[in-house]
């Protein structure tokens, strides 16, 4: 008796031979539960790059028990279009349709997806797969100009599908999605440049749909929807309540600090600080960004940051003064010489914030973008709009001493 081991450490496998040398080969539970696992992994990967295509904001994917998968997707407008997306395994195959004899054991019979048409007979040998897809965009025929998917794939798939074509010119080359056929053109000539076309009556939304399918990529099972619940906008509406209290207390507790400790200086941080969220704001809807409670999380954190860079070049300003220094040439140092600082501490800050939006997903990419765009405005804020009051304060004002 020997074992094969899985992912997990335990044994996947059993090998055992009998007096006879018959080998019988068997499968542990330990090996099941590793092949779920692993199952149930790449699903949720797959899924959520279907549901991120559809642009919908945050979904919220995660494991449950051992075979279950929550998928949550907030503001969704098409619930159909959603199972439909989420329900279709997507196995792509490109086949060649069998000529002569169709109850040959290396054909069967398989559907077509448009109706009133019967089956076709296709061979059971799969030229190319859908895992050989590197790209899948929706397009228009150029002479029909009905809907239609274009393909792209990669070196082995280029190789196989340009062999298989160009040695079945005159052939009807059957194109299988989830063991239905969509479409059996002829072979005219032989296809070598790696790239095609998927036509089969498509609408507009259909064709963007399996688009969608194909470049996500397939799921390792068939997927069965069990329970769906529609939850009403009155429970989140608490939590976004409590996001904007939460966000209102920080900056009144900011401004309210920065003008106690600095004075009409401070009064110059809050109204920059009251440009740097406009800002926020301003980039976010540029480029159609959501406000999610994340976001939210990310303004608050970054209205913190604005306002530690005032502070930095403040007490910069003071110490400055205290080495007996001028007031012009206070001001000059002290913002000179804690621009490194900032511009140190908020590389870093965009270097992790990158990170997390390249790596992370749903509600951690929400929170990284506005961390940059935080970091982004912070450093024009906090560092030219303030420079740019004081210097406007001095002119008028010529000072003798500091306001703090």
């Amino acid at each position: 008796t020997s074992s094969i081991m899985g992912g997990g450490g335990q044994p996947a496998m059993t090998l055992v031979e009998d007096q006879d040398g018959l080998v019988t080969l068997s499968i542990t539970d330990a090996g099941v539960t590793e092949k779920i696992r692993k199952a149930i992994d790449q699903a949720i990967e797959v899924l959520r790059r279907r549901i991120d295509a559809l642009g919908t904001t945050e979904p919220n994917i995660q494991r449950q028990g051992v075979d279950r998968i929550l998928v949550q997707v907030p503001g969704l407008q098409d619930p159909k279009r959603l199972k439909d997306i989420l329900g279709t395994t997507a196995q792509l195959e490109f086949r060649m349709v069998a000529e002569g004899n169709s109850s040959s054991p290396d054909v069967e019979m398989l559907p077509q997806t448009e109706a009133n048409q019967p089956p076709l007979p296709i061979e059971k040998r799969v030229i190319v797969q859908g895992e050989d897809l590197i790209d899948a965009q929706p397009g228009f025929d150029q002479r029909t100009s009905e809907p239609i998917v274009n393909f792209k794939f990669n070196i082995r798939g280029a190789q196989r599908f340009g062999t298989a074509t160009s040695e079945s010119v005159g052939r009807a080359l059957a194109i299988v999605l989830d063991k239905k056929v969509i479409s059996a053109p002829r072979i005219q000539t032989a296809i070598t440049g790696g790239q095609g076309q998927i036509s089969g009556r498509f609408t507009v939304e259909a064709a963007n749909n399996l688009a969608i399918l194909l470049r996500a990529g397939a799921l390792p099972a068939p997927l069965t929807i069990v329970e769906e619940r529609t939850v009403g906008p009155g429970l989140g509406q608490d939590s976004i309540n409590a996001g904007k209290i939460a966000a209102y207390v920080a900056a009144f507790l900011v401004v309210g600090f920065m003008f106690v400790t600095y004075g009409l200086f401070g009064l110059f941080a809050n109204i920059a600080l009251i440009i740097h969220v406009v800002l926020i704001f301003a980039m976010m809807s540029l480029i159609g960004t959501t406000l999610t409670l994340p976001g939210i999380a990310g303004i608050v954190l970054t209205i913190g940051t604005a306002v530690d860079s005032n502070v930095l070049i403040y007490e910069r300003i003071r110490e400055e003064a205290r080495q007996g220094r001028s007031m012009i040439a206070s001001l000059d140092a002290g913002f000179t010489r804690a621009f490194a600082t900032i511009v140190d501490s908020n590389v870093t800050m965009f270097i992790a914030a990158a990170i997390l939006f390249f790596l992370g997903s749903g509600p951690v990419r929400g929170f990284a973008v506005t961390m940059v765009f935080g970091i982004v405005t912070t450093v024009v804020t906090a560092v030219t709009m303030t420079r740019m009051m004081i210097a406007l304060w001095y002119t008028r004002a010529r000072p003798q001493k500091l306001p703090f």
